[in-house]
C-alpha cells in the first residue's frame, strides 16, 4: 500500500480515545487515525465511510460490544486488522468469547511502548498486502445483479430497523461487493446508501417523536440503540434535539 495504513478506534470512554490519537507517533508508523466511534452501533454505522485496515475495539462498551461488533466485522471485513482492548478482570473472557482471526490482545490501561511494538507487527503484515478497500473500489462487478436498486430500496424499507444492517451487510444480501452497491445505488436513485438509511430511521424518529415516545425507546425501535449516538443524529438531520423536537410539536 502507498497510503497511510488508516486506523479506527472504536471505545466508549471519550478520553481513552483522545489519549491513544495523542500518545502514539502515528506518522511514523506509516499510519492515520481515521475516525473514532463510541459503541459498536455507531461502528458498524460509519465503517464503510471509514473503510479502515486496522480498528482497535474495546471489549466493553453498551448497546453493542465489543465481541459482537467483532463477530460482525470479521465476517464481513475478513481483512481487517482487529485488536481488542480488555481490563484484566475480562481478558480471559475475551480470549474465551472471541473464536474469530483477532490479531491480539492488549490490557488497559494500555502502556504506549507496547501500543508501538503491536503496531509494528501490523505494519510486517500489512505492508506486503494489497490494498483491500482500493481493490473493492476498482473492481468492477462481472456477476449477474442479484437484484434491482427497486429491490434494494425495499429491502432497506422492510429492515431499516436492524441495527446490525449497514452497506455491507446488503451487499452480502444481495451478491454484491459493498463498492459495487454504493456505485450502483447512487448512480440509480440520485442518493447514497447511507444517506437513504439514515433517512429511513430519522423520518421513523421524528414520527415517534410526535408521538411522545422516549428518545431511549425510539432510538432502539429505528435501528440505533446507542441513544447517544441517535442523538447526535437526529440533531444532524431535523436541526434542533430530540427533546426540543419532541416539546415543540414540529411537523
Amino acid at each position: 500500500m502507498n497510503r497511510p495504513f488508516r486506523v479506527m478506534i472504536i471505545d466508549d470512554e471519550e478520553s481513552a480515545r483522545k489519549l491513544m490519537r495523542a500518545a502514539i507517533k502515528w506518522d511514523e508508523l506509516g499510519m492515520e487515525v481515521v475516525g473514532e466511534a463510541a459503541s459498536g452501533v455507531e461502528a458498524i454505522n460509519i465503517i464503510d465511510d471509514l473503510k479502515p485496515d486496522i480498528a482497535f475495539v474495546d471489549i466493553s462498551m453498551p448497546f453493542m460490544d465489543g465481541i459482537e461488533f467483532t463477530e460482525i466485522a470479521t465476517n464481513r471485513y475478513p481483512h481487517l486488522v482487529i485488536i481488542i482492548m480488555t481490563a484484566i478482570d475480562k481478558f480471559e473472557y475475551a480470549r474465551k468469547c472471541v473464536s474469530m482471526p483477532v490479531f491480539d490482545y492488549m490490557l488497559k490501561p494500555m502502556v504506549r511502548e507496547e501500543i508501538t511494538k503491536v503496531l509494528q507487527r501490523v505494519v510486517v503484515k500489512l505492508k506486503d498486502a494489497p490494498d483491500y478497500w482500493e481493490e473493492l473500489e476498482a473492481k468492477a462487478d462481472n456477476s449477474a445483479e442479484a437484484g434491482s436498486t427497486d429491490s434494494i430500496k425495499k429491502y432497506l424499507d422492510d429492515n431499516f430497523t436492524d441495527s446490525k444492517l449497514n452497506l455491507a451487510f446488503v451487499a452480502q444480501e444481495f451478491g454484491f461487493s459493498p463498492s459495487y452497491l454504493s456505485r450502483k445505488f447512487k448512480q440509480d436513485t440520485g442518493i447514497k446508501f447511507v444517506e437513504y438509511l439514515n433517512d429511513l430511521r430519522m423520518k421513523k424518529a421524528q414520527q415517534l417523536a410526535k408521538k411522545g415516545t422516549k428518545m431511549y425507546c425510539t432510538a432502539s425501535e429505528v435501528g440505533i440503540p446507542d441513544p447517544n449516538y441517535f442523538s447526535r443524529c437526529f440533531k444532524k438531520y431535523a436541526g434542533v434535539s430530540y427533546s426540543d423536537y419532541m416539546a415543540g410539536g414540529q411537523q
